[in-house]
């Protein structure tokens, strides 16, 4: 095959059908050696499904894939692997009992059989980690649960880039780093592409792609809408052709107005995480808080909503002086604690969406200690039709939805609790377009109806849009408070002390 445009990866017509649905419809993808290739659309556009043919996860696809000008069937990730795929997947899988280097080289580790070469494989594990630029800053029998998320992120890279991939898929790359590590990994994907690395670069997030990427291809409803040069279309062109419609970015900050003192928080102490935290917010309020990674910003929403020990500080809603407890016992007094990982700690994936809508409400719909599900209906109707759940079937399962929709599903099961004080982690790490605008708006009607509002955030344009102040930590400790004319470089400059 003539391969003149220097393609290094060429998908020609490639459809794949699940039942009832045809996921992925007679789609044209390319990228170029030393070429970084976004692949933009909301949650169910098949993006996911196209890299996962690519991949070799899907052996029943239809098409043509063509790599390096050669005709290849990609019938298994062995397969996928040998012609120099490699795919770094959002979801990190990783034994975090085991070291560094064993998570690197798991399955090809270097000996003889019966004994490691541990000499071998140290040198292997740091040259793997010197493509990531961690090689002096980890060493490789570091245990991985003593590694931070961000570093666990890149080593998940290395252990990819140790095979030496001619194309590399990265799915939602950015998802729990500050902007200072993502500026870092931007750094490592132009080394790569200086090497001739054909990238295709997965996000939701409209500025990474304009800073990275040179073009843009947007699937909707599992066909190709275009592709093009980065630099000929602006945001609002993407947003346009992702969703169908004409949307904002974000949902424009509203008008706050100061309803009276709800929370009061005083000297608020988890040693080793949070120290001597102060600060009061009003009712009705949306308070952004900032921080890199590991300054202590999930700790602080941790321990406000019971989640974790606290040593000692103060809590006083409404006048009450709480003590401190445990999770049920916030929940009670109206403090409401959404965390940033939906699938490890928010939600039982197994279990049907009504399940895990009234799992936090148990005790409302209960009758001398019997369980009445079927008191919850009107609750269900109610947050399906005002967060636009899809599928509206409360008996589908919450592992068959989108991530868009399963984080409304995490945010329903806070709301149906009716919360004075909601904290929301992260609130819309890893959705697509569509549904962070909801949940934007969701957040701003909740600030309307009177309920106060903590945003924790690394999103900067989310907390910029969002918050009637913004609170920067660092170290454990609030450094900054911002409310006048609030923009990304002041969140940044603060946030970074």
């Amino acid at each position: 095959m003539n391969n003149k445009n220097n393609y290094v990866l060429e998908m020609k017509k490639i459809s794949k059908r699940f039942p009832g649905t045809l996921a992925v419809d007679c789609i044209d993808f390319n990228v170029k050696a030393g070429e970084v290739h976004a692949l933009m659309g909301e949650n169910g556009a098949g993006k996911s499904t196209l890299m996962k043919i690519l991949a070799g996860l899907y052996n029943d696809y239809s098409g043509e894939i063509y790599i390096a000008g050669n005709k290849v069937e990609l019938y298994s990730p062995y397969i996928a692997k040998t012609e120099g795929v490699g795919m770094v997947y959002q979801e990190l899988s990783i034994a975090y009992n085991r070291s560094v280097q064993e998570n690197i080289f798991a399955g090809d580790i270097p000996g003889n059989g019966k004994f490691v070469d541990m000499k071998k494989l140290r040198s292997k594990t740091l040259n793997a980690l010197s493509r990531v630029k961690l090689d002096k800053k980890i060493e490789p029998s570091t245990l991985m649960k003593n590694v931070s998320q961000h570093e666990s992120q890149l080593i998940e890279m290395a252990k990819v880039l140790k095979d030496k991939p001619r194309i590399l898929v990265m799915d939602e790359p950015t998802s729990s780093l500050s902007s200072t590590e993502v500026n870092m990994l931007f750094d490592i994907i132009e080394e790569l592409k200086k090497d001739g690395m054909a990238i295709v670069y997965i996000s939701h997030h409209l500025h990474e792609v304009f800073k990275v990427s040179d073009r843009v291809t947007v699937l909707r409803d599992g066909k190709k809408i275009s592709t093009c040069d980065i630099s000929e279309v602006t945001k609002e062109q993407l947003v346009e052709m992702m969703v169908g419609q004409k949307v904002t970015d974000f949902y424009k900050q509203h008008a706050y107005q100061d309803k009276g003192k709800i929370l009061e928080v005083s000297n608020l102490t988890r040693y080793g995480f949070i120290h001597e935290v102060s600060f009061q917010l009003s009712k009705g309020e949306i308070l952004g808080v900032v921080g890199l990674a590991g300054a202590g910003r999930t700790e602080l929403g941790r321990c406000l909503a019971g989640a974790d020990k606290v040593d000692y500080g103060e809590i006083i809603l409404e006048g009450e002086k709480i003590k401190l407890g445990s999770m049920n016992k916030m929940l009670s007094k109206g403090i409401a604690y959404l965390t940033e990982d939906r699938k490890l700690e928010g939600l039982a994936l197994r279990l049907p969406n009504k399940v895990n809508i009234l799992s936090s409400i148990i005790s409302r719909l209960s009758r001398f200690g019997i369980y009445f599900p079927s008191k919850g209906k009107g609750v269900l109707t109610e947050l399906y039709q005002k967060l636009s759940i899809y599928p509206p079937d409360p008996n589908v399962g919450t592992s068959n939805l989108s991530g868009g929709n399963q984080q409304k599903i995490l945010l329903a099961k806070w709301l149906s609790t009716k919360p004075k004080v909601l904290i929301l982690d992260e609130p819309t790490r890893g959705v697509d377009v569509g549904a962070k605008k909801l949940i934007h708006e969701t957040i701003v009607n909740l600030a309307k109806e009177g309920v106060s509002v903590i945003v924790l955030s690394s999103d900067l344009p989310e907390l910029v849009s969002l918050s009637d102040r913004v609170l920067a930590i660092k170290q454990g400790r609030i450094i900054a408070e911002l409310q006048e004319e609030i923009d990304e470089n002041k969140i940044l400059l603060a946030a970074n002390g």
